[in-house]
């Protein structure tokens, strides 16, 4: 039994934080089901992991464990353009890949697709290079926001519209180091 104050949410004494989207134990049974799909895809192929930086760095490194296909690793920075809480879809590359993709099987890890702007202007750059294929793993979507629609191939979970954080995901840069998703608290 956990005594109060012990999880991480309680120590961090946050009044912020709101209902937990994504409990710890379901991102962890879902990240092994996803490499385990990947897997299978990917048997007898060589692959190249893409993470979308900082968000899906958790992400990535957990479900990269549970892929038994040979695998390499790279990453990309973007920066979309817009409110605070809303993209434009004008996006800016921060950090480019460090190795050409061409003839490569290539799976982009991102952490979460809202509007669908940003992805999509990382598929259409990513696809300009030639690569065997590119893909999209998702750990979250929010279909209610989406304003493209676009080829998601794996997703972890949809969730509703709210702002979510943990695992990755950052509100003004906290709250990456939670164990599970949640969404901020509403004032």
């Amino acid at each position: 039994m956990t005594e109060p104050g012990n999880t991480l949410a309680e120590r961090m004494d946050d009044s912020q934080l709101g209902e937990v989207l994504v409990s710890a134990e379901d991102l962890q049974r879902r990240v092994r089901e996803l490499g385990a799909e990947i897997s299978r895809d990917y048997a007898g192929r060589d692959l190249l992991l893409i993470c979308v930086l900082k968000g899906a760095v958790l992400f990535l490194s957990d479900l990269m464990r549970e892929i038994d296909v040979p695998c390499q690793l790279d990453f990309m920075a973007v920066a979309s353009y817009g409110s605070a809480t809303d993209s434009s879809g004008v996006v800016r590359i921060l950090k480019d890949l460090d190795a050409p993709i061409a003839g490569r099987e290539v799976l982009i890890v991102e952490d979460i697709v809202d509007s669908g702007l940003t992805l999509q202007y990382l598929l259409r750059s990513l696809g300009a290079r030639d690569p065997a294929s590119v893909e999209v793993c998702a750990l979250l979507t929010k279909p209610e926001r989406r304003k493209v629609d676009l080829p998601t191939r794996y997703v972890g979970f949809e969730i509703p519209n709210r702002f979510a954080v943990g695992y990755g995901l950052d509100f003004a840069e906290r709250y990456r180091n939670l164990p599970f998703v949640a969404a901020l608290a509403e004032h």
